[in-house]
């Protein structure tokens, strides 16, 4: 369902991991998120399932990872978010820990009334200098509305109908994914980090961006925010993870 990456090549360090308690003191001015455009999905509910860690490390909290992937998909247009523990409270009254297959993930989406459940792995996890996150995501489930530009009559009826007829011919394929590996050696990461840091704050301190990099957190938060946005750009399959700078 979800196969595992490896770091790829080296590339010039551009970022600097820094202790996290050297910028406790900064000053902040909170910028309030910009919303994600939603070019692919349309009017959607989507759960968030606990993410599966296959990194190899034990230095990493899942359900902590899922719950700032949800975060971050609540940020997209017209996507309400059903959050990561009523998921985990199904898993728990199934006597299960993880989503174990599409069909799992689409019997879940149904108990809980969604129309898609976000399941997604942790496939690198490496949070020294440079930090290393890699994610593959994918999206599960049925779209309300049909992919078009132009508005369509008998289409909006039938996403509005409670019989509506569901787009998806084979529901256990993902309508939507991504893979990504997020190296902070590498310049396009660099450059994206700074685009996510001007949508969040405006920081005077003189670590700027790279405070986004030097919290696990924070730079979790943006690998999520960036998966996200891939699989809400028109991007079905998307890995990035040469030096090339492409991303």
């Amino acid at each position: 369902m979800i196969r595992s990456l490896r770091r790829v090549g080296g590339g010039v360090a551009c970022c600097t991991w820094m202790s996290v308690a050297v910028l406790g003191g900064c000053a902040e001015k909170t910028v309030k998120p910009v919303r994600l455009a939603n070019d692919t999905l349309g009017v959607m509910t989507i759960a968030v399932a606990p993410a599966l860690n296959v990194s190899g490390t034990a230095q990493l909290d899942p359900n902590r990872v899922a719950d700032l992937m949800a975060s971050e998909l609540s940020y997209v247009a017209d996507i309400e978010v059903i959050p990561v523990n009523r998921v985990l409270a199904v898993l728990a009254d199934q006597g299960r820990e993880r989503v174990e297959s599409p069909g799992h993930a689409l019997e879940i989406a149904k108990i809980l009334g969604a129309d898609a459940i976000l399941v997604f792995a942790v496939t690198e996890y490496d949070a020294y200098d440079p930090p290393v996150v890699g994610l593959a995501a994918q999206l599960y489930g049925k779209r309300r509305r049909p992919r078009t530009v132009r508005f369509d009559p008998v289409a909006e009826s039938r996403a509005a109908s409670p019989s509506r007829q569901w787009e998806n011919d084979s529901p256990l394929a993902p309508i939507a994914q991504a893979e990504r590996v997020f190296d902070a050696s590498h310049e396009w990461v660099c450059a994206a980090v700074r685009r996510f840091a001007e949508s969040r704050s405006a920081d005077a301190s003189p670590f700027g961006w790279r405070k986004y990099i030097a919290s696990q957190q924070s730079y979790l938060r943006f690998c999520c925010h960036e998966t996200i946005r891939a699989m809400t750009h028109g991007v079905e399959s998307e890995k990035v993870s040469d030096s090339s700078g492409a991303g």
